[in-house]
Formats: structure tokens, C-alpha cells, sequence
């Protein structure tokens, strides 16, 4: 835990300083802890200093911490490809989903929500046009958008992107937050007011992030040290 508070205390004079750079508030910004291939005893110790979201890619390892960490006020973000066949359990176990990026992949969300709930969702947006990326490019934003409007258990949030390897980054990231700013009028007035968050940014490029106005910013080997290797 020691680790993991020293870890996070430079992370937080690394968000600080960005914001400052360019007139932001630090509480603009949401640290989404990326816990893959951490123990649950790693979630446990972020949680103790003060990580409530928590980001996991890989649906089979992200059960057994989720449930493991049940008495934990967390919020959960699936931040890894969906595939059709897991929806069921992502619905059922996620806040955010931060990579929708197929219309079937949002009917299926819906139809695996339990009743009551509620799963705020981004659309992923590959923004580089990286074949080696998931997402879709910006043209098809808006009928994805769209789609997911039409299911009520889903909220539209806003927008996620991965970056290609050799992407400008600050570019790259104002040009999500510019689609952003383009699709907010296709929203209906109700949902406008929840199109605010912008995931994008991680531990070699946050700074980038969050001048572009990143309000969600993905963080792991910085917080959690390096990732171990998934067996």
C-alpha cells in the first residue's frame, strides 16, 4: 500500500500541474485506476488512499476482484473490447462501459441490463483510423450515437479513444473533444446535460489528455507499477 500511496501522490502533482498549465480545475479530472492483471489486494490498497474507480480490461480476471472487493464503494469501468458473448456479465457487473463501438454491441448491453440499473456508456472512437485500434472512425460517431439513444438503459456519456503508437497525441486528443462538441446537438435535451466526459489519456501522455479536456484519464503501470504477465 506504501507503494501504491507514493505512486499516487506523483500522479497527483503530475494532475495538478497539467490543470494548471491550462486553467482547469483537478476536480475536473476522475483517476480510473487500471487494475489488469493486479490482485484484488491491490484494488484493496488503492481503495485505502483513496481510488474509487477502477478500470479492467479482461472480463474473466475482473469478476473474481469485483466480487472480492463487493464491500467496496468502487465504481467499475470496462475499458477492454467487448465481445458479443460477455455482454451479459459486463451489464451486470460495470457502471461504465468506456468501449462501445457496434450498434449490436449496445442492444446486447441493454438487453443484459438487470432491471433498475442504469450503465453509462462512451463510444470509442478510433481516431487515428489504426486497423490495429478498436472503435469506429469519426464519420460513423452518429449513427452509432443514435443506436445507443434509442435504449434507455443506456447513457450516453461521451466519447474514449486508444491512440495509434505513433499519434501526435495533443492533436489527436483535441480532435475527440472537437467530435464531441459536433454530436452533442444529436442528443435529446434530456441527455445533453450527461454528454461531459471525454476518457482519454494514460500514464506516458495524461498531460496531453487533459489539455485537450480529458475528464476521465486511464492509469496503470504509474499507479499499480508493471503490469505482471497474464497467464
Amino acid at each position: 500500500m506504501q507503494q501504491i500511496q507514493q505512486n499516487l501522490t506523483a500522479l497527483q502533482q503530475r494532475i495538478a500541474d497539467a490543470c494548471a498549465a491550462c486553467g482547469r480545475d483537478v476536480d475536473e479530472i476522475t483517476l480510473i485506476g487500471v487494475s489488469k492483471t493486479k490482485p484484488a489486494e491491490d484494488v484493496r490498497a488503492a481503495a485505502t488512499v483513496g481510488i474509487t474507480d477502477l478500470g479492467e480490461n479482461y472480463l474473466d480476471e475482473a469478476i473474481g476482484k469485483i466480487s472480492a472487493c463487493a464491500d467496496l464503494n468502487l465504481t467499475w469501468h470496462y475499458i477492454g473490447r467487448v465481445q458479443s458473448n460477455k455482454t451479459r456479465a459486463i451489464a451486470a457487473n460495470f457502471h461504465w462501459v468506456h468501449t462501445v463501438e457496434r450498434g449490436k454491441i449496445a442492444q446486447r448491453l441493454q438487453r443484459h441490463c438487470p432491471e433498475g440499473k442504469t450503465i453509462n456508456v462512451l463510444l470509442q472512437i478510433n481516431v487515428d483510423r489504426d486497423p490495429a485500434k478498436a472503435g469506429v472512425i469519426p464519420e460513423h460517431a452518429a449513427p452509432l450515437l443514435e443506436v445507443i439513444q434509442a435504449h434507455p438503459e443506456l447513457r450516453p456519456r461521451g466519447l474514449m479513444t486508444i491512440l495509434a503508437t505513433d499519434s501526435d497525441p495533443r492533436a489527436s486528443y483535441e480532435s475527440v473533444a472537437q467530435l464531441a462538441d459536433r454530436l452533442a446537438p444529436l442528443l435529446d435535451p434530456a441527455a445533453r446535460k450527461d454528454w461531459n466526459a471525454l476518457s482519454m489519456g494514460m500514464t506516458g501522455d495524461l498531460e496531453h489528455a487533459i489539455a485537450a479536456g480529458a475528464t476521465h484519464i486511464r492509469i496503470g503501470t504509474a499507479l499499480f507499477g508493471a503490469r505482471q504477465p497474464r497467464v
